[in-house]
């Protein structure tokens, strides 16, 4: 089983740039899907960004344009460059990985993902 670290999270002002990364350990991310999810205070974690084993992208509508999801299998990691950020991305972001939900089902298959990071906080205040 693969292991998931967010980094990259922290105070942005409205309109700033923020680089998420996510690093894997104990497997290689090869053979799995991945992408993030995010949790604002007192809301339901939504599904914002995925990308497939052979790099087909997804997107959550109102960050479409705005972020850019990538991953490097060198590296074992994954990245969200988040631009043009906006007070309402503030939530924790969280980085997941399937060997078997196909990403471009995440969007509503978040409670079938089985490996999970602990989050990275992102906060987009003035």
């Amino acid at each position: 089983q693969v292991q998931l670290v967010e980094s990259g999270g922290g105070l942005v002002q409205p309109g700033g740039s923020l680089r998420l990364s996510c690093a894997a350990s104990g497997r290689t991310i090869r053979t799995y899907a991945m992408g993030w999810f995010r949790q604002a205070p007192g809301k339901e974690r939504e599904f914002v960004s995925s990308i497939s084993r052979n790099y087909p992208t997804y997107y959550l509508d109102s960050v479409k344009g705005r972020f850019s999801i990538s991953r490097d299998n060198a590296k074992n990691t994954v990245y969200l460059q988040m631009n043009s950020l906006k007070p309402e991305d503030t939530a924790v972001y969280y980085c997941a990985a399937s060997e078997t939900v196909p990403a471009s089902t995440w969007y509503r298959r978040s409670r079938d993902l089985d490996v999970w990071g602990q989050g990275t906080l992102v906060t987009v205040s003035s």
